[in-house]
């Protein structure tokens, strides 16, 4: 162990002396866990029995910055376990550590990215997982600063917490969804209340179930306000199998009874609104590249999902235009 301490000193220290590139050497390494104790211990004692002073700072030094490198890791991997548990609830782990979600954060999920160039389930579960906490921290946001909306939004919560009964409160949520004054400002409301509730041990486990099954209604009719279009585009890049994805897509052209359901939707459109749907998205992507408010969740985006895009645009183009 001390050969490969020493080898990985000179790596920091020489071959490799950029952080961003330890950051890297970390993410790709299937030891580091089992080295890291080892490694720490060695610069101690390289520093101590040293007798040039220069010698012995610069190793003082490798090992705090190094240190801090790998615990800023361990806080976004971290993260990124909490999120993977609860992917459902991903806007309310937003509500609860946005703080966390730093360019950093994204930048770590880059180089897990690249980490798991081989891994192409991996890399795509991550790029998913970047563009939908990217998504969720804008709609925070965006929330957050508009006090206007979030001063209605909270009085809008503190009715529908005022009913006499839980089912009277799923009304009300329904009535607002049905009024088209549901919007992502009352959804970012009713997630931090969640969250905290979720959090709080002096909060009574009935009350923490009524803030679940709010939180679960309202999620539920917000999932209903995003665009047919768009709900059809997202099953319709789940499909792996090029002839599957034809028949789901002629399917979706084929007018007929529509189903909204918890688990399965079944719904149509013209392929003129689908195709402009997916140009509107490739036109987004590619334009507004380098002006997200994270730029290093947009370069997360997965090319596997703009390749399938643009796939479906050319089918639709082609085939049913």
């Amino acid at each position: 162990m001390r050969r490969v301490c020493d080898r990985l000193i000179e790596v920091f220290m020489v071959d490799r002396p950029d952080p961003d590139e330890w950051r890297k050497l970390l993410a790709f390494s299937q030891e580091w866990r089992r080295i890291r104790p080892y490694f720490y211990e060695r610069c101690k004692a390289l520093a101590e029995s040293e007798d040039d002073p220069r010698k012995m700072g610069n190793l003082y030094k490798l090992s705090r910055k190094l240190k801090e490198v790998d615990d800023e890791m361990i806080r976004h991997d971290e993260l990124l376990e909490e999120i993977e548990v609860n992917e459902t609830e991903i806007d309310v782990i937003v509500a609860k550590r946005r703080k966390d979600f730093t360019s950093d954060f994204f930048k770590h999920l880059r180089v897990l990215c690249d980490a798991n160039h081989s891994n192409l389930d991996r890399r795509e579960k991550l790029a998913q997982l970047a563009a939908r906490c990217l998504a969720s921290v804008e709609e925070y946001d965006k929330g957050a600063e508009n006090s206007v909306a979030l001063d209605a939004a909270r009085r809008k919560f503190d009715d529908i917490l005022n009913s006499s009964s839980l089912q009277d409160a799923c009304k009300k949520i329904d009535t607002l969804v049905k009024n088209k004054q549901f919007d992502p400002t009352l959804m970012l409301v009713i997630s931090k209340a969640w969250a905290a509730a979720k959090e709080s041990p002096l909060m009574k486990e009935e009350v923490k179930d009524i803030m679940f099954h709010l939180y679960n209604v309202a999620k539920g009719n917000m999932q209903r306000l995003v665009p047919k279009e768009v709900r059809i585009l997202k099953h319709l890049l789940t499909i792996e199998d090029p002839r599957e994805r034809l028949g789901a897509l002629a399917q979706a052209f084929s007018p007929g009874d529509e189903l909204e359901g918890k688990d399965i939707d079944l719904l149509y459109t013209t392929p003129n609104r689908l195709y402009r749907q997916v140009l509107f998205i490739l036109d987004a992507y590619y334009s507004n590249k380098e002006k997200t408010l994270i730029q290093e969740a947009q370069k997360l985006m997965d090319p596997l999902v703009i390749s399938r895009l643009e796939i479906l645009r050319d089918v639709i183009k082609t085939e049913f235009l």
